[in-house]
């Protein structure tokens, strides 16, 4: 083996994975939830908000599994991860056409609707049935919102989730070490999810809807999550879109993806290059993130 591996944004030394393997075998009988959580508490892996990072423990110990790099007690149990096991259940959402001018909508309100089932459901009916890439229930730290009219009919979503483990134009422009990334990337988001109803056709909505959006995730995350973000991201695939609504709301530029999937350990799976686009959140984002 290798002295040192890459995972999930860090460098492994070969004798940090033998002080784990050992501590596996001297734990026989443990389950593998058992053991990612006690993995938490034994090296001090917490969220920002205090509770147990049992996820990235859990998702850590099996890709050790995976790459044969360490042999983990068959499961035992479906995952204990809710929203890996629930079901999408589709709600009726009007979709008769709007369009004229933005003025002509009238008041928009912007909700965050994580915690709102009714409109959460109209939220990840529009994903799943309308935005291209489908919608499967982001796992980790996220926001939902979503545009409405006074009528509380729906104008527009955003999704925002975990940033790339790695994106070399995004960290080129920020310019920071592997090990700045690594204790860094958890102040970045990815919008990963954004859409404008198909019978949806007002001009100006995307750039004025980003303006309003762009004032809450701050906020927002601080109160869920109990940190703040400085920087979002988003992949922009050039052969379906020219990524005008972006560049028309001051995000940024910065490069090409490598055409390269997360997954793709051998580099072998081609994906689509994507454009990369960046928006710091306040005008210190790149320098507080050297931090």
């Amino acid at each position: 083996m290798s002295e040192t591996i890459e995972l999930q944004g860090r460098v492994w030394q070969a004798r940090e994975l033998e002080q784990i393997r050992q501590w596996v075998a001297q734990n026989p009988t443990w389950t593998r939830y058992r053991l990612s959580r006690e993995l938490c508490t034994r090296w001090g892996w917490t969220r920002p908000n205090g509770q147990l990072a049992d996820m990235a423990a859990r998702s850590f110990l099996n890709k050790l599994h995976a790459r044969a790099l360490l042999h983990l007690p068959p499961c035992r149990r479906a995952s204990p991860n809710r929203m890996k096991h629930r079901r999408l259940e589709c709600v009726r959402v009007d979709a008769s056409p709007v369009a004229g001018e933005l003025s002509q909508l009238g008041a928009l309100e912007l909700y965050e609707v994580s915690r709102d089932p009714d409109r959460r459901a109209v939220f990840e009916t529009l994903l799943a049935t309308e935005h291209y890439l489908g919608y499967r229930s982001p796992v980790g730290e996220n926001l939902k919102y979503l545009l409405c009219t006074e009528q509380d009919r729906p104008v527009a979503a955003w999704l925002f989730g975990a940033a790339a483990w790695r994106c070399e134009a995004r960290d080129r422009w920020i310019g920071w070490t592997d090990h700045q990334r690594a204790a860094g990337l958890h102040r970045l988001t990815n919008n990963t999810r954004f859409l404008i109803p198909r019978w949806v056709q007002v001009r100006g909505l995307a750039s004025w809807g980003w303006s309003r959006v762009s004032r809450r995730p701050v906020a927002d995350w601080q109160s869920k999550y109990g940190h703040g973000i400085e920087l979002v991201e988003t992949f922009v695939d050039r052969s379906r879109f020219h990524g005008d609504a972006y560049a028309a709301s001051n995000w940024l530029e910065v490069g090409l993806t490598q055409g390269r999937s997360r997954g793709d350990r051998e580099r072998q799976i081609q994906v689509p290059r994507k454009a990369v686009f960046v928006y710091p959140l306040s005008r210190q984002a790149r320098q507080r993130l050297h931090r």
